[in-house]
């Protein structure tokens, strides 16, 4: 597969030009699968456009990310858009368990 790809109908799909790459890419929204905040703690789930599995194993073209609170750059990386939603949601869950436990902070969607 190609180094670079684009996520289109949920697939990742290489692309052999690095400039068709780079226009895709820098429109954050194709990138974004899913962002949520919790109480100000914010979870952000992105397609990165490169396998970061830099050995062997199954590619990881997903990312989620915390930012704030207990868990500030707790990250998880995934194979499938199937496999990065149900990370963020995992993670969405530890975060908003934390906040029940710790402090009031409600649950927002972000789109």
């Amino acid at each position: 597969m190609s180094e670079y790809t684009i996520l289109k109908d949920g697939k990742v799909v290489p692309v052999a030009d690095v400039l068709e790459w780079g226009r895709w890419f820098e429109d954050f929204e194709n990138r974004r699968v899913a962002k949520t905040e919790v109480g100000g703690i914010e979870i952000s789930t992105v397609f990165l456009g490169i396998n970061h599995n830099f050995g062997s194993g199954r590619p990881l073209w997903f990312e989620t990310m915390v930012f704030g609170g207990a868990l500030d750059q707790e990250m998880d990386r995934y194979t499938t858009l199937e496999e990065a939603v149900l990370g963020h949601e995992r993670l969405v869950a530890q975060v908003q368990g934390m906040a029940a436990k710790g402090a009031a902070g409600g649950h927002e969607e972000i789109e």
